[in-house]
């Protein structure tokens, strides 16, 4: 059966792709507008099943992945920088403190009316961080498509103290939670698909 990323982020791609999973990728066009009053849990698992959903709809014999991925400080949902200064204000709030990731992951096949959705939660807390730190970082340009402002994956590793919980979860995609799921609902097992890989 045919699977179906509907996602353009790189690093989820990675993810899947080191899974050695084949898949094709068509992103989702959804108005990703948040709900007063909406819980973060609730907001990334609404996001990432109506961003499956959209792309499901004209590919209904798939499985379609969503995924929404967001930060959390202080229950506020810190989404991508507007600009320089938006980032530089998250990035100062959020130093030497720890904050929450949350990714939700949806995956639907219509054909086979088959539905499911989940989030997952990591910490992640900063070191103190200087000014010049943050302006150095923001500098690089790295910092302006990441939710609450930095990549873990890349130089914004450099901030981070501690992780708690799934890592791949903080760069967007939490291949642990997906696998159970490929597993459980789809009778697709993510370690026999790689049976003699490495042999």
């Amino acid at each position: 059966m045919k699977i179906v990323l509907a996602s353009g982020s790189p690093r989820r791609k990675e993810i899947l792709e080191n899974m050695n999973l084949k898949f094709d990728i068509i992103k989702s066009e959804i108005d990703e507008t948040t709900i007063e009053g909406e819980s973060p849990e609730d907001l990334v698992k609404r996001l990432s099943y109506e961003k499956a959903h959209d792309v499901a709809t004209r590919n209904s014999d798939s499985i379609v992945i969503g995924a929404d991925t967001v930060v959390v400080l202080d229950g506020n949902v810190l989404g991508k920088p507007k600009d320089k200064e938006d980032a530089f204000n998250m990035l100062r709030e959020m130093s030497g403190r720890e904050h929450s990731v949350i990714t939700g992951i949806s995956m639907l096949c219509l054909d086979l009316k088959n539905e499911v959705s989940d989030f997952c939660v990591s910490k992640v807390k900063f070191k103190n961080l200087s000014d010049e730190d943050i302006y150095s970082y923001i500098e690089t340009g790295e910092c302006m498509d990441k939710a609450g402002a930095y990549g873990i994956q890349g130089l914004g590793g450099l901030f981070v103290e501690y992780i708690k919980g799934d890592y791949f979860n903080i760069v967007g995609f939490p291949i642990s939670s997906a696998s159970e799921i490929f597993k459980n609902y789809f009778n697709i097992d993510l370690l026999k698909l790689n049976k003699g890989r490495f042999s």
